[in-house]
C-alpha cells in the first residue's frame, strides 16, 4: 500500500517508518518538523515527505495514497496547559481537514493515533472495553474524543476511519521523548540515582511499547474492511496494566543503587483507569505484541547508558515536547498559532 504518515519525524512515527517499508508498503512522511535536531542517536532516513504543517495541507498533496496513518498532534497534556486551543486547532479541527481531504482525494482507510487517556478517571477499577463511558480529563483527552466523533460521520462505503486507542507509549526512538512515564522514570533512575514519582504511585497506567504500537497500525491497515470500519481498538496487553510504583519498581530492579523517591506533593493522580485489550487479541489473534515493561526498563536503561544521557538533558528541551515548543517561541521562530514565521 502507499501510505501517508502525518507526524512520522515524531516519536512514535520515527520507529513506525522502517517497519512500513520492511512490510513493503511505499511510505510516505507529513511533518512539520518542530522537534528537528531532538534526537537520540542515529534513525533511518531518507524516506519521501513533505515538509508542511498539517493545517495547511492540500487536496494534491493526498493524491494516489491507499492510506493515512495520522500521529501528528500536540502530543501531551501539558501541551494543553500551556494553551489548549492550540491542541484543539491541531488534534481537532486541523486534524479533521486532513481527513476530509483525504476521502475527497479517495483515501480508502483513515487511521488515527487515538488514546487511552480518553477514559480518564474510572472509579470503580474496571477493566475498560471500547464501549466504555468516556471521561477525557484535560485538553489533549477532549480533542482526541472529538475527532473520533466527527471521524466517525465520514465513515461510509468509500472511507473508512478506524481508531487505535493507543496505551500510554514507551521504548526507545531516534526522536525520544522523557515526558512519558516509564522512559521518564528509568531516565531520573540513570541520571541522578532517584526514582523519581510525581503522584503518591497509586494510579492505573496501561503501557505500551511503540515497536508494538507500528505492529498494530500495520495490522489494522493491512487487515480486510469489514474487521476495522469505523471501529476503535484499544491497543496494548492485557496484563500490561500497572500502577504507576509498579513501573518505578522495575526501574529500581534494572538501574543499578537507585531508589524510589516521591517526589510530589503525595496526592493521587485523577486519571486512573484499566483498560480491557480482548477487542485486539480476539480480531488479531496473529497480532503478538512482543513488549513488557520489564523489558522495556532494560532497553531505556541500555539506550541511555549508551547516549551518556545527563541529568540536563533530562530537563532540558531536546527530550521534553513542551520545553521544546517554548524555546521555540521564545525565539521568535513560531508565531501565536504554532505556525513557522
Amino acid at each position: 500500500m502507499r501510505v501517508l504518515v502525518s507526524g512520522h519525524h515524531g516519536y512514535i512515527g520515527s520507529v513506525l517508518m522502517p517497519l512500513l517499508a520492511r512490510a513493503g508498503h511505499e511510505a510516505v512522511g507529513l511533518d512539520c518538523f518542530y522537534f528537528d535536531g531532538c534526537t537520540l542517536g542515529p534513525e533511518e532516513s531518507g524516506f519521501p515527505c513533505l515538509r508542511k504543517d498539517l493545517r495547511d495541507v492540500e487536496p494534491r498533496d493526498l493524491s494516489g495514497f491507499d492510506a493515512v496513518i495520522h500521529l501528528a498532534a500536540l502530543s501531551n497534556d501539558p501541551l494543553g496547559d500551556l494553551k489548549g486551543d492550540w491542541t484543539y486547532d491541531i488534534n481537532h479541527l486541523g486534524s479533521l481537514r486532513l481527513a476530509r481531504l483525504a476521502k475527497e482525494a479517495g483515501v480508502r482507510r483513515f487511521l488515527f493515533s487515538s488514546s487511552c487517556s480518553m477514559y480518564g478517571a474510572n472509579a470503580n477499577d474496571d477493566l475498560l472495553t471500547e464501549t466504555a463511558p468516556l471521561n477525557p480529563l484535560t485538553a489533549y483527552a477532549i480533542s482526541k474524543v472529538r475527532l473520533e466523533t466527527d471521524l466517525a460521520k465520514l465513515a461510509d462505503d468509500r472511507f473508512s476511519p478506524i481508531y487505535l486507542r493507543n496505551s500510554t507509549a514507551y521504548g526507545v526512538s531516534p526522536r525520544l521523548r522523557l515526558d512519558l512515564v516509564l522512559n521518564n522514570l528509568a531516565a531520573w533512575a540513570f541520571t541522578t540515582g532517584k526514582v523519581k514519582i510525581m503522584s503518591d504511585g497509586t494510579p492505573w497506567r496501561p503501557i505500551v511499547h511503540i515497536e508494538d504500537i507500528s505492529r498494530a497500525f500495520i495490522a489494522l491497515m493491512e487487515a480486510p474492511r469489514e474487521l476495522v470500519h469505523n471501529q476503535a481498538f484499544n491497543i496494548g496487553r492485557q496484563d500490561e496494566n500497572y500502577q504507576v510504583r509498579d513501573l518505578a519498581g522495575f526501574v529500581k530492579e534494572t538501574v543499578p543503587g537507585c531508589e524510589i523517591e516521591y517526589a510530589g506533593k503525595g496526592g493521587a493522580d485523577p486519571r486512573n483507569y484499566r483498560v480491557d485489550f480482548t477487542k485486539l487479541a480476539r480480531t488479531f489473534p496473529n497480532l503478538k505484541l512482543q513488549w513488557t515493561a520489564r523489558r522495556g526498563a532494560q532497553e531505556l536503561y541500555e539506550a541511555y547508558k549508551a547516549a551518556g544521557l545527563t541529568a540536563d538533558e533530562l530537563q532540558g528541551r531536546r527530550f521534553i515536547r513542551l520545553n521544546q515548543l517554548k524555546h521555540l517561541l521564545a525565539g521568535g521562530r513560531l508565531d501565536e498559532t504554532l505556525r513557522w514565521k
